[in-house]
């Protein structure tokens, strides 16, 4: 398949699983995943009329979407991989949401970023939801002070909550639970849901899922 026949069905499988959900057409956006992908790769996307893009690292996304960004200003770029507080400049500068929000130290550094720069993308809070050693993001059970945190103590708005579940478990409770760690919090959207498992996360809630080899192909 073409890349624009895999974005086609990853929007068609997408719209399907709104309706078994029974929510609202067009309720959950789609982040093309294009990370290790260059500029030439990613065009054909765009060409599609695709809009919303998800990287992993901070440098990377330099060398390759400033110049995409000009040519198509209506771009949204997130951050989905970790982030370094030496990197909390580039990032603000740079992406319209980070979704790895995911321990004090970043969360003041990117609150003084933004007040310094005075552009102010919109920001995820990372949760581990499987307590995995390995991986960023903060334990379940301290998320809803951390986003009171965020919130209170640093002026940061925090809009949703971000996970990725462990490679060989069920994902379902994982996204049921960030679901439930959303309304404690109080914020309304979750980043949940990658190639192998987006239906199962739009049926548990999910505002945006995160693919990228479904419609780029293997990197």
């Amino acid at each position: 398949m073409e890349l624009q026949e895999r974005l086609n069905d990853v929007r068609s499988r997408i719209a399907a699983g709104e309706r078994a959900a029974r929510r609202p057409a067009g309720s959950v956006r789609l982040v093309a995943v294009s990370k290790t992908f260059e500029a030439q790769a990613i065009r054909p996307a765009i060409e599609a009329g695709q809009r919303t893009f998800g990287e992993n690292r901070v440098q990377e996304s330099q060398g390759k979407w400033p110049a995409l960004k000009a040519e198509h200003p209506d771009i949204e770029l997130h951050l989905i991989g970790p982030l370094q507080s030496n990197k909390a400049a580039d990032a603000v500068a740079l992406f319209d949401v980070i979704e790895t929000v995911d321990r004090e130290k970043i969360a003041r550094a990117l609150a003084k970023e933004m007040q310094r720069q005075d552009r102010r993308p919109r920001l995820y809070v990372q949760v581990n939801t499987g307590l995995e050693p390995q991986k960023a993001g903060i334990a379940p059970d301290d998320t809803p002070a951390f986003v009171s945190l965020c919130r209170d103590k640093l002026g940061l708005s925090i809009e949703g909550l971000m996970c990725i579940p462990p490679a060989e478990e069920n994902p379902g409770p994982h996204f049921a639970l960030l679901a439930k760690l959303a309304s404690k919090s109080g914020v309304e959207k979750l980043s949940m849901g990658m190639s192998t498992d987006y239906e199962t996360a739009i049926a548990f809630g999910a505002t945006s899922v995160r693919v990228g080899s479904a419609i780029f192909g293997a990197r």
